[in-house]
């Protein structure tokens, strides 16, 4: 199957972007008939969607973190195929019964947070259940009994898969299930979903699927459902080139999600691929959004070469989310790499304050006499 094109096929088209809300969402879910399971801090219907009579069950959820938006795009466009009545549906329908909560989190989704309205990350909430979003996670989790669970989440730009230079567009993780990140029969069939998942994957974006770190936290939702016996799986969507909507890595998170169904119906998952799941590479943090190379600064009327970075802040105005530049790194760059690299050659920096870069300060500046930049970029 090509996936890219099944997407262009069944995408949702009415969700676009990083800014995705209850309010974007909610005409679907009462399309479909979603049922209310709960409420939000600020009370908020938390929906969950049910579909399939297969005796797999798969138990998804999207926006744990409200800034987090990618894989709930992922989740509609997967629905259009669920009803889209054609073989592929029927025998996902046959195979499998999924149960969907495609916004965990309305509050933070609504303020652009991670976290919730009480300033709780929910994703640290699994034993503590403070929570009202936690509480109907875990309630869900009880009634529905799932044989998989899906974390879905976004993670930052700032991610690279190892020390390539390429960026983690997509990254999974199965999550430890205690302090010794043993391995069990459980955790074999996480590990061995995301083997099949990467291997489709490496087809459209080779060396651009990371791993996450393992490490073990028990108030964490995957970790705690790994060790309650429920193979688990953390989906991390990332950046791909110019891609800050994440409409890209949108096609690839639902090819990670189809990819993943169709192992699942075919294969009794009773090897040990350990091997092949540690050779993914590991996530690393060597991003910025700008590299800015060999540039004269002026500090006193000291001329030196020196190397900066600037990193995108989202900032919700006027519910949208603008991407502003602000300078983070100075110098101290040797193993990092630039989403943008600019290679100054030794031109000059001046910019409308103290003609050098400072920590905190807009990327608004120039760099010899023709070169402009505004919010990081080139002007042109």
């Amino acid at each position: 199957m090509n996936y890219l094109k099944y997407h262009d096929i069944y995408q949702e088209k009415t969700l676009f972007g990083r800014y995705i809300t209850l309010d974007n969402i909610e005409p679907l879910l009462l399309k479909y008939k979603a049922a209310i399971i709960g409420k939000s801090v600020l009370g908020k219907p938390i929906y969950k969607y049910q579909i399939g009579t297969g005796k797999i069950k798969v138990l998804m959820w999207s926006q744990m973190h409200g800034n987090e938006s990618t894989t709930t795009k992922a989740l509609f466009d997967f629905i259009n195929v669920l009803h889209s009545n054609n073989t592929e549906s029927e025998k996902l329908f046959k195979a499998f019964t999924f149960c969907m909560l495609p916004m965990l989190n309305p509050d933070g989704s609504k303020m652009y947070t991670r976290e919730n309205a009480n300033n709780i990350d929910l994703n640290r909430d699994a034993q503590n259940l403070s929570q009202p979003e936690s509480l109907v996670l875990r309630a869900v989790f009880g009634e529905f009994q799932p044989n998989y669970c899906y974390n879905l989440h976004d993670q930052r730009t700032i991610y690279g898969v190892d020390d390539t230079g390429n960026s983690a567009t997509v990254s999974f993780l199965a999550p430890a299930y205690n302090v010794n990140r043993d391995v069990n029969s459980v955790r074999i069939k996480a590990m061995n979903i995301i083997v099949a998942m990467n291997k489709t994957l490496q087809n459209y974006i080779p060396k651009q699927v990371g791993r996450f770190d393992d490490s073990f936290n028990l108030n964490c939702v995957g970790d705690t459902f790994q060790s309650l016996n429920v193979p688990t799986i953390l989906f991390e969507a990332g950046h791909f080139a110019d891609d800050y909507n994440r409409e890209i890595t949108r096609k690839y998170i639902f090819t990670a999600l189809m990819s993943s169904f169709e192992y699942l119906r075919e294969n009794d998952i009773v090897i040990n691929e350990n091997s092949n799941y540690l050779k993914i590479p590991q996530n690393k943090v060597v991003f910025y959004d700008f590299v800015y190379k060999n540039v004269k600064i002026n500090y006193d009327g000291v001329e030196k070469i020196r190397n900066f970075a600037a990193q995108y802040e989202e900032v919700l105005k006027n519910n949208e989310i603008l991407f502003e530049a602000k300078i983070v790194q100075i110098e101290n760059l040797e193993n990092c790499f630039g989403h943008v690299t600019f290679d100054a050659k030794g031109e000059k920096y001046t910019d409308f304050k103290n003609n050098f870069p400072n920590i905190g300060d807009k990327a608004d500046f120039y760099i010899g006499t023709h070169n402009k930049f505004v919010n990081g970029s080139l002007s042109k």
